[in-house]
Order: C-alpha cells, then structure tokens, then sequence
C-alpha cells in the first residue's frame, strides 16, 4: 500500500461518530467480535485488532489522568456510537489553566464495508480491492491547544487498518506520529522532543529521518510556502506484526514524557505578554488553515453526506486570529520562527 492509505482511511474514523442515541457505552470498551473464519491468521488478526483497540483506550484513560492532575479543569466524556456498528470516546478539556482547549479521542469500526469511493480510493494507491470489501479501523487521536503561547500546541495519532476478505483478515497496516506547534522557538524544547523521538525509532529499527520528513512534508501550507510547525514524525504502511505494533505502542506511551514532563514542566511558569498571545492566535490561524484547506481527514469528513461536524473539527483551537497583510519585525522572535517554518532544520 502506498504512502497515505491507512491515513485517509483511518481520519475518517470521526466523521462516523454521532451523539449517544440507544445506550451508553460502559467506561471501558467492548470490542464487538470480528466473526472472522476460524483459521490460526484470521485468529491472530482479530486479537490483534482487539490489543490494539485496549491499547489504545488504556493510553488514552492514562493521557487525561496525567493532563488531570495539572489541570483546573476536567475532561468531558462524551461515548457515542453509530448504526453502522462504529463506537468510540471523545474526551475534551475547555478553559483550562493549561489547556484552553483540547481533544483526546478513540474512534473504533470493528467491522464494515468500503463504499465505492473508498475502495477505488485504496486501489488507486496500489491495493487492489473491490467496492463492499469488509474492514476494520480504529485509532486514537488528540490534540492540545496550549493557553500560554509559550508553549507548543501538540498533535498526535496512531491507527490500524485492516482488509478483510471472505470473513479473514488478509492485511492490517499501522500509522501514527506526534508534532509540535510553537509559537516561540527554544531550541532545547525542540531538540529534546527530537532527540527523543529518534531514540524511539533507533531502539525499535525505524528511520527517523524518513518519518521526520514525512511529517514535514505533510504538515505544509502551499499558500504561505510554510510548514504548521516543528515536526516531529508521521509514518503509514507499517505491516502489523509484534515488532510494529510494539513500536506504535511506545510511540503513544511517549507522547506525555515528549511533551507534558518535559515542555510543559519547563515553561508552565513562564510570564507572557498580550502581544505574544496575539501573535499565537495568529499562528492559530495557520493551524486552521492548514485543517480546513489541506488537512485529508477533514476534507474528506467534510464533503460526506451527514457528516458529524463536532467530531471532525474537535482539532481546531478555541481562539484564532487573521490579520491584513501582518508583517513581523525583523530581528524578532517572531521572524526566527517564520523563518524555521520556512525552511526546516535538522533537530536530533
């Protein structure tokens, strides 16, 4: 499969979401049974999926324990599911000391059939499959607005999805990364949360440059001729297997030490001014930019019939900012990040 497959597919995991209806889902997650054919592959593919989905709900009580504990404020919970047999948690955190705002979701399909447009969407990047073909989906995603502009707004994700054929599961894939948008550079910030990340991939056999520059790439606004933020690592077509699944499973294990003990704990005390926080609302708006214009999930969730808004722009910031043809002084802080936007550097 080539590049971008498991992520198109797996973003529009939010878009299926809808508001409780028939019966609220009890605080941990069932995983409904694949009914997958008895053999030893498609046994070990649907417990697969099914590690997989309480990974991804336990690091997800584990990220809002942890952001709980600093916080003010609380999490809602908002458990939904759908007619078409998808479910999943959306936890949101507004006005916070900390946090203005911020999502932290799970998003499951234990079992359902691609539409024409989505299995010609498949073929087109190199597998072939046909209109009705079963699957299976889940990810976990979050995002957290920072009050201070200080302090980077974080984004990250990891996902599985699976083919399913003649009730057996032929091939999953894994996808997923973290990156951060700042509104002022510290260099150590940034090289520490790098440095981090390629440790992760060195330990686990991945190739950080490749997955860095797969972030760059991706996180671009053509307009502006800008990058959204500092990276950090974006990867997909990862064929499950222990080793892989046990790499995306430190992956999301990290993501609160990359950021919340180290960034967050550094410059939570850190005094800022009303001009820094303009200037970050006017980052914002880049940040909404890029979602709303070249963002795949949320394009594609926007453009189909019925979709559920809430849960596809749960990402944007609370507060955004555009200002006519705004120009920042030379020899700024301001004008270091434009320019490192601009061009992006090496960090680990």
């Amino acid at each position: 499969m080539n590049h971008s497959n498991i992520y198109l597919l797996a973003l529009f995991l939010p878009l299926l979401s809808a508001p409780i209806s028939s019966f609220i889902l009890p605080l941990r997650f069932t995983v409904p049974p694949l009914h997958l054919h008895s053999t030893s592959s498609s046994s070990t593919s649907s417990s697969s999926f099914s590690s997989f989905v309480s990974m991804i709900e336990r690091v997800q009580t584990s990220i809002i324990s942890q952001i709980e504990s600093l916080e003010t404020e609380k999490f809602t919970d908002d458990p939904w599911s759908h007619s078409s047999n998808s479910y999943g948690r959306t936890r949101v955190i507004t006005d916070g000391a900390l946090i203005e705002k911020g999502a932290v979701s799970v998003s499951v399909i234990p079992l359902s059939n691609l539409s024409n447009s989505r299995a010609s969407t498949i073929s087109e990047r190199g597998v072939e499959v046909l209109p009705g073909t079963e699957y299976a989906a889940a990810a976990l995603s979050l995002v957290l607005h920072t009050r201070s502009p200080i302090i980077p707004t974080f984004r990250s994700d990891v996902r599985i999805f699976s083919l399913i054929t003649d009730g057996v599961v032929t091939r999953s894939w894994l996808g997923g990364g973290c990156d951060l948008t700042p509104y002022y550079i510290f260099d150590e910030d940034v090289e520490e949360f790098h440095g981090m990340l390629k440790g992760l991939c060195d330990r686990n056999g991945r190739d950080y440059e490749e997955y860095k520059k797969g972030c760059d790439d991706y996180f671009y606004l053509p307009a502006r001729k800008e990058h959204r933020g500092v990276g950090g690592i974006f990867f997909d077509d990862l064929e499950f297997n222990s080793s892989t699944f046990n790499f995306v499973e430190e992956l999301a294990e990290m993501w609160m030490p990359s950021w919340l003990d180290t960034i967050v704990e550094r410059r939570k005390g850190q005094e800022w001014t009303e001009e820094q926080r303009d200037w970050q609302l006017i980052r914002r708006g880049r940040y909404l930019e890029f979602n709303l214009l070249y963002d795949r999930g949320v394009k594609f969730g926007l453009a189909t019939e019925n979709p559920r808004v809430e849960g596809i722009l749960v990402s944007a910031p609370p507060l955004v900012k555009w200002a006519y043809n705004h120009k920042v002084a030379a020899g700024s802080e301001e004008e270091r990040l434009q320019k490192i936007l601009e061009t992006p550097r090496a960090w680990a």
